[in-house]
């Protein structure tokens, strides 16, 4: 179903945007991990005390004193969410709606090839790009522990930590997707695609920062990740992974019928 020609341009149109966010990723990773002292705490950790219900509403709140509970709560609770979430509603917007909004889609219909092969396509490369993001800070979480603080870091506890996280955002990536395929209009498929889970992240918060609130977290998908559960090996966060990843590709079945019955005014 994959048309290459489509997906080659996709990605060429998109290694920008993939490069920049990397890079951002990398500078973060490379700050954090420094900020980690395993002998006499971390300038984060005492952040953490001197502000506790702010730390707490983006999730930076450490588990334990292991260097992958520390990355799992500084990066994980709030950098790893919301980057790959931007990445996905910018690639999103740019492989679908923005196509049909511009009047570019008459070009990729008209071609010998069917519409559910056409967003087939554009879809596997809003999840390749994804996959690479995700990848990439994975190897680069390895790789920088690895030299600063050798030994330390459980790999095999915090490449289950990336593939929840990439479950997640596969989820967000589905909704983002959707959006796209659902509107005309680039206005509207922003609106949808980032409201959604801008949302969803913003009750996360709310419901973070203090018990009168926290009832609000089972409103949000957000919670279905549970990075210290992820991390303890607890079977209610591998089962919330399970659920964000059959919801992702229902999802994406669901974008595809869509757009393959969907009038697209062109």
């Amino acid at each position: 179903m994959i048309n290459f020609t489509l997906y080659k341009r996709g990605m060429q149109g998109s290694w920008k945007t993939l490069l920049i966010f990397a890079a951002v990723l990398a500078m973060y990773f490379a700050i954090i991990i420094s900020m980690f002292n395993p002998e006499i705490g971390s300038a984060l950790e005492e952040f953490a005390k001197a502000m506790p219900e702010l730390m707490a509403m983006v999730g930076m709140t450490p588990a334990s004193a292991e260097l992958i509970s520390f990355m799992s709560a500084y990066l994980y609770g709030f950098i790893m969410l919301v980057f790959p979430m931007i990445f996905s509603i910018i690639i999103a917007n740019k492989l679908i709606a923005s196509h049909v909004d511009k009047g570019s889609m008459t070009y990729l219909v008209a071609a010998p090839v069917k519409r559910s092969t056409v967003v087939f396509t554009q879809m596997k490369v809003l999840c390749t790009g994804l996959f690479a993001l995700v990848l990439f800070a994975t190897v680069l979480g390895i790789v920088v522990c690895e030299i600063s603080f050798p030994g330390e870091l459980d790999i095999v506890r915090f490449a289950l930590l990336n593939a929840g996280v990439l479950c997640l955002q596969l989820f967000i990536s589905g909704i983002c997707f959707l959006a796209s395929c659902v509107f005309n209009e680039s206005k509207y498929a922003v609106s949808a695609g980032a409201g959604i889970p801008a949302l969803a992240f913003i009750i996360q918060m709310l419901a973070n920062a203090g018990q009168d609130l926290e009832k609000f977290k089972y409103a949000t998908f957000f919670t279905l990740f549970n990075p210290d559960g992820i991390i303890a090996g607890e079977a209610s966060a591998y089962l919330g992974m399970a659920i964000l990843l059959v919801g992702a590709i229902a999802l994406f079945a669901l974008s595809i019928i869509v757009f393959s019955r969907k009038d697209l005014h062109i």
